[in-house]
């Protein structure tokens, strides 16, 4: 029968990987691969000898159709990012709306997701929060950080190592330096590390200890 799995993976640890992931992947006919070669090194820990094709950013659009069209004569597809939940930071969303708007089924699998330890691990409140992912690189960057100044509710970012410092420094502009923030790095993985306190704190820490890893960015709402 067709469908559209979506089939999270671990972000660091690969003792995350459920036993539920391993099944599906080795029973759909393809996997879909952000990379390829580093879900290789995946698929081959888990024994996992199911054909992959690459799917990422950059050619998702014009593979979408032909996706739908294959799903539709039977196929069963696999989607896969190089970590964690697809369509979450990642490729995922245009080939998922296409499925559902012509009538194919798609069933996403729990598992892996970095923001919600990070969460959790915060500190911080997490009844009510606000996923951001990462902030425009330029054009609507300070727009966008100006109307998150008020937002009441707790709010989750993704940021890479080396825009770090400057995103917690315009944190500090836009928020205020005392607001409260936590700042996880290498989620389940050997290094995995987290720093909380103000964002003056942080911002600090970070300038004497170079950043290294992904991180999620945990920032109090305003009070």
């Amino acid at each position: 029968m067709s469908k559209l799995y979506i089939v999270p993976t671990p972000i660091g640890n690969l003792e995350d990987m459920t036993f539920r992931a391993v099944r599906v992947l080795k029973e759909v006919d393809t996997i879909l691969a952000e990379d390829t070669r580093t879900s290789g090194k995946l698929l081959k820990h888990f024994e996992i000898g199911t054909q992959m094709q690459s799917h990422h950013m950059h050619n998702e659009h014009k593979m979408v159709t032909r996706l739908v069209e294959r799903l539709k004569s039977g196929e069963s597809i696999a989607l896969i990012s190089d970590a964690g939940t697809p369509a979450i930071s990642d490729p995922g969303f245009l080939l998922t709306r296409a499925c559902i708007e012509n009538d194919i089924e798609v069933e996403c699998l729990p598992g892996a997701t970095a923001f919600v330890p990070a969460l959790v691990n915060s500190g911080l409140p997490n009844d009510k929060f606000v996923f951001e992912g990462f902030l425009p690189i330029k054009k609507g960057r300070q727009t966008r950080m100006e109307l998150l100044a008020e937002e009441p509710r707790t709010i989750i970012f993704y940021e890479s190592p080396h825009k770090l410092i400057k995103t917690l420094t315009q944190f500090a502009e836009h928020f205020g330096s005392d607001r409260k923030i936590s700042v996880s790095r290498e989620l389940t993985k050997l290094y995995e590390e987290t720093v909380r306190g103000t964002i003056k704190e942080v911002l600090t820490h970070f300038e004497n200890k170079p950043p290294k890893g992904e991180f999620v960015l945990v920032v109090d709402g305003r009070k």
